[in-house]
């Protein structure tokens, strides 16, 4: 980057300049011409790639530069063949005239104003730049005359979001706003979180993943496949921005509860990173999306033509962890100790094992077994203002036993050991899971994967549902199967004719794949249930009542989570630091939310429950001397809301 003399500004671009109307990229594809781009300044190579900027003299040196760029040649006056052809524009480089086979050098020149600056989505704010700001940024004639604020921005680009019909037009319509003004994006959705939260997220991402190839315009993240095997340290490098505290990364094999999307499970993380910006005040720059191809075993991505991944069935065993090592690695050496890498929608069988394998040497998390289970266990300490009793007092029975089930068991588990006193191996007794084979006894032992050995209790074999919940009679039943309807009405008839209020969290995603939809948990079991669910339901009416149902979105947890790791330099995610943030979101249910049979607050207040999650989540951190940012703030709250991204447009220079 320039260092320059005397004066420094601001401009909206790649580096700083001096008064002048120009600014240059700090990179360059090929070797740079060392001198004369531009009048009264000169361009000095560093290497390759960079280039440094240095005043010369008065813009009263632009004829002596300009006869210096031509050499002997030609002067303005002089007008030959060669130099008109193409709009009056020499083809120095080659490119009109190279042939197919022959290779170009991509050169680009970033131009921090006039034009370029339209097209900057980081500066760009289109018809809200005032008057000044487009005489000083060459911007006249380049917009119409009007000068808007964003808030009338904001209300036209939602009242034509509410034109569109289909919610992955909405959802296009938002990611090319994205690609475009990334403040408006940021401030669209902050300000309108619980009617866009679905759009650019879960429900509407997952059509989004299984279309992605079909409605694919630009990356938006970095794309590792096999092919870079060795080269990955490089592949990061390419990334445009150097200052990366978070990155969301899938292989995408497990994307929501849809399956094997391989690389077009690209949603997942661009989706995570835009609420870890608007819910939780992540820089947007800060922030890196992440896709592991390693092939996908969907045949029918494998025949679509329009596939944007690797045509081959999926590694695995050793070619599969040498890949995700040599990442892991990479990213530490290149972004440090203290980026946040959060691991998202891998299969079962890999997921424990890279937070195994990772958790103590990495800042790594994992959203589908330890943020899922942090909101639930918030949900379920504020369901208790509503059945009353502790979490010690209650049976749980999950169907579906795989990260997330599993992972929200053990936290129960956990806390149930904090609460009480007593030993986890005992608080895991009144826990049981049942997967695709039944309820998981100890008789099935030596045949289930590691993960599920801990939730083999004694107790005669049980091969469905209905059967398990018939003879445990738990009191909260939670789904995490990914298998849609099977919360059945005989299923929750059962449950409510032993519970006053049968708690029921079904909580698969998208909306197609939940247990069952809130409609029919209220109506068969006549309105007493507590229901949740992952995605979102509309409110329903039975009785001449309303029910509102809460929705136990991992989207209340992560962000405020990644905020409280960044604020405090934390190095490692623990367990406790997991159970603060749910502390920290059951304590922001009031007592209106109560009343309306809701166990989460409104989404229209996340900004302000994320930074109660963040300060708690950095008071553990501290507490467990893993925190690196030295003084602590005194006040932690204020603190992380100052930390906080703003995407209210800047005043420039």
């Amino acid at each position: 980057m320039a260092t320059l003399n005397p004066t420094q500004i601001f401009l909206p671009g790649h580096c700083s300049f001096s008064g002048k109307r120009l600014a240059l990229s700090s990179t360059f594809s090929g070797q740079v011409p060392a001198t004369g781009l531009f009048p009264g300044v000169r361009v000095f190579c560093r290497s390759s790639y960079s280039v440094e900027v240095k005043e010369t003299s008065s813009s009263s040196k632009m004829e002596s530069t300009l006869k210096e760029m031509r050499g002997d040649g030609p002067s303005v006056l002089d007008m030959d063949a060669k130099s008109t052809v193409g709009g009056g524009v020499e083809d120095m480089y080659g490119e009109d005239q190279a042939t197919e086979d022959q290779l170009v050098t991509p050169w680009t020149v970033t131009v921090a104003s006039g034009y370029s600056l339209l097209r900057d989505p980081h500066y760009n704010k289109g018809l809200a730049f005032s008057e000044k700001e487009r005489d000083a940024h060459y911007l006249r004639g380049l917009l119409p005359p009007t000068c808007v604020t964003q808030e009338l921005q904001e209300r036209k680009l939602m009242q034509n979001l509410r034109q569109y019909q289909v919610p992955l037009q909405k959802y296009m319509a938002m990611m090319d706003l994205q690609e475009r003004n990334e403040r408006l994006f940021y401030k669209l959705l902050i300000d309108n979180v619980e009617e866009l939260l679905p759009v650019v997220y879960t429900p509407t991402v997952g059509e989004a993943c299984q279309k992605y190839g079909s409605i694919f315009r630009r990356p938006q993240g970095l794309y590792i496949s096999l092919k870079e095997k060795g080269k990955i340290l490089e592949v990061l490098k390419n990334w445009p921005e150097k200052s990366i505290q978070v990155i969301v990364v899938t292989d995408g094999e497990r994307i929501l509860g849809l399956g094997d999307l391989g690389c077009q499970g690209m949603g997942i993380p661009v989706g995570k990173l835009a609420l870890y910006s608007a819910l939780g005040g992540i820089r947007p720059s800060a922030c890196l999306p992440v896709t592991i191809d390693v092939g996908t075993n969907n045949e029918t991505l494998l025949k679509d033509e329009f596939y944007i991944g690797l045509r081959q069935k999926r590694a695995t065993g050793q070619e599969y962890r040498d890949l995700l090592h040599e990442f892991m690695c990479a990213v530490k050496q290149n972004y440090g100790e203290k980026v946040l890498v959060q691991f998202e929608d891998f299969a079962n069988h890999n997921a424990f094992d890279l937070l195994a394998k990772y958790g103590t040497t990495h800042l790594v998390f994992n959203d589908d077994i330890q943020g899922t289970a942090s909101v639930v266990l918030a949900g379920l300490v504020a369901a208790l203002k509503l059945i009353g009793g502790t979490l010690a007092e209650h049976t749980f029975l999950f169907l579906g036993a795989g990260e997330a089930g599993t992972g929200i068991a053990e936290l129960i588990a956990l806390e149930m050991s904090k609460q009480t006193k007593i030993p986890v191996e005992e608080a895991r007794k009144r826990i049981w899971l049942v997967d695709s084979k039944g309820l998981i006894v100890s008789s099935r032992k030596e045949s289930l994967q590691h993960f599920k050995k801990p939730w083999a209790h004694e107790h005669e074999p049980i091969n469905s549902l209905l059967e398990a919940v018939k003879s445990i009679k738990p009191t909260i039943l939670i789904g995490s199967s990914g298998a849609g309807k099977t919360f059945t009405k005989e299923v929750i008839e059962a449950m409510a004719s032993f519970n006053e209020k049968p708690v029921i969290l079904a909580l698969s995603n998208p909306t197609s794949q939940s247990e069952c939809t809130a409609e029919e948990a209220y109506k068969w079991s006549q309105g007493r249930a507590i229901f949740a669910s992952g995605s979102p339901f509309d409110p329903i009416e039975y009785n001449g009542k309303t029910y509102y149902s809460g929705q136990a979105n991992n989207a209340y947890i992560f962000p405020g989570l990644g905020l409280g790791l960044i604020i405090s330099g934390a190095i490692r995610v623990h367990d406790d630091m997991l159970l603060a943030a749910s502390e920290a979101l059951a304590k922001q249910v009031t007592q209106e939310n109560y009343d309306m049979g809701l166990l989460y607050p409104p989404f229209s207040n996340i900004r302000k429950i994320s930074a109660h999650i963040a300060a708690n989540v950095a008071t553990k951190a501290y507490e467990l001397g893993l925190a690196t940012r030295l003084p602590r703030p005194e006040n932690l709250v204020a603190y992380a809301e100052s930390c906080m991204y703003s995407p209210v447009y800047r005043s420039f220079r």
